[in-house]
């Protein structure tokens, strides 16, 4: 076992449980569903939540669903009249997904919507304060420039995977997705709106602040 994977085993072990029913949601997207690494994890679960907890947001945009994970993660920090709205274009992955939000503890605080969030957010009528981005590499500026146009000043953006496995550093990499990420980190370096860092969790989260 590598130093890297001693210390994600480390992490884990010194991080908040995810709680059984995450543990088997994982489980399961782990046997049932192409790609399980897309899902957040535990550690970034907790993170997640603990975010919520901290900005406490009314109300979440979340573009991305996949099975759920982190959609629950993060309905576990809000508040009792808070709501996420969580977005997924694949309708392969409805049956799944509805049935493991639908059976969560926290279901009654999450409306999952199969379809596109670019299509359907501007049509809802609602603000945000805290918007999590974990969709199409190649559209992260179309879903950042649209969860900033319906965010609350000093709300809130997550974009995940935007270190792409490290691929962002390598040249060798012109896939459209890679090319989608490496746009969207120097997109919103350059955004005077808003201020940001990168995490190295996992596979890149950033960290945006609308200004006010």
């Amino acid at each position: 076992m590598s130093i890297d994977e001693r210390l994600d085993d480390y992490i884990a072990a010194h991080s908040s449980p995810e709680g059984d029913y995450l543990y088997r949601l994982y489980r399961a997207t782990n046997i049932e569903i192409l790609n399980p690494h897309m899902a957040s994890g535990h550690v970034q679960g907790r993170l997640l939540k603990l975010l919520v907890k901290m900005i406490r947001p009314k109300n979440i945009l979340e573009i991305g669903t996949y099975t759920g994970y982190s959609a629950i993660c993060m309905a576990e920090g809000l508040d009792d009249d808070g709501r996420l709205y969580t977005f997924e274009v694949d309708d392969e992955l409805e049956d799944f997904t509805r049935r493991w939000i639908e059976g969560s503890p926290v279901a009654e605080k999450i409306v999952f919507t199969i379809g596109s969030a670019l299509e359907r957010v501007p049509q809802m009528g609602v603000k945000f304060d805290l918007a999590f981005i974990d969709g199409n590499k190649r559209e992260y500026i179309a879903y950042y420039e649209m969860a900033l146009e319906h965010l609350n000043e000093g709300g809130w953006i997550l974009a995940d995977n935007t270190l792409w496995d490290g691929h962002v550093i390598d040249p060798t990499y012109k896939d459209a997705q890679t090319n989608g990420v490496r746009a969207f980190n120097d997109y919103v370096r350059a955004d005077e709106r808003v201020e940001e860092v990168i995490l190295p969790l996992r596979d890149g989260l950033t960290i945006i602040r609308k200004k006010i």
